[in-house]
C-alpha cells in the first residue's frame, strides 16, 4: 500500500505571525527604517526571530511527517515492527522540536511586542514637536519697557 500523499505544508510560521501582527512581511522590515536606529536594530531582531521560527517549524513538520509515515506503515502491516519501539528516536525528536518551536513562538511574540513599542515611540516623537524646532525652545528674554529720560 503506497504512502498517502503528504498534506500541503503551511506557510512559514514565523513569517505568517509577523505579517498578521504587523501587516507586513518580515523581509520588508529590513528596509523600513534608517540604518543604525533603534527601530532598525529591533526590526532585524524580529526578522531573525521569524526566520528561526520558520526553520524550527520546518524541522518539526518534517519529523512529524516521518513519524506519521512510520506509524501508518506499521499500522497497515507494510513495515516490520521493531520490538524496541516503532518510533524509536523519531518520537523524541518530534517532542524536542515541538518544545523548541513553542520557545521560538514565545520569543517571536516578545520581540514583536518590543518592535511595536519601539516603532510607536519613534512615531510619537516627531508629533510631539514641530519639524525644525528643538525639543526645548529657547526662552525669550523679557521685554523691558524703554527707560524714560
Amino acid at each position: 500500500m503506497p504512502d498517502p500523499p503528504s498534506p500541503q505544508r503551511s506557510p512559514a510560521a514565523g513569517s505568517q505571525m509577523v505579517t498578521e501582527a504587523l501587516g507586513t512581511a518580515p523581509a520588508r522590515l529590513a528596509n523600513l527604517h534608517a540604518a543604525g536606529t533603534a527601530e532598525d536594530a529591533t526590526a532585524w531582531l524580529l526578522i531573525r526571530a521569524a526566520r528561526h521560527l520558520d526553520h524550527v517549524h520546518e524541522q518539526f513538520i518534517s519529523a512529524a511527517e516521518t513519524a506519521a509515515s512510520t506509524l501508518t506503515r506499521a499500522a497497515s502491516g507494510t513495515a516490520p515492527i521493531n520490538s524496541l519501539g516503532v518510533l524509536q528516536h523519531n518520537g523524541t525528536q518530534v517532542d524536542i522540536l515541538a518544545a523548541r518551536r513553542a520557545d521560538a513562538v514565545e520569543h517571536l511574540q516578545q520581540v514583536t511586542l518590543v518592535y511595536q513599542q519601539v516603532a510607536a515611540l519613534s512615531d510619537a516623537a516627531p508629533q510631539a514637536r514641530r519639524p525644525g524646532t528643538s525639543p526645548n525652545p529657547p526662552i525669550a528674554a523679557p521685554v523691558r519697557p524703554p527707560r524714560g529720560r
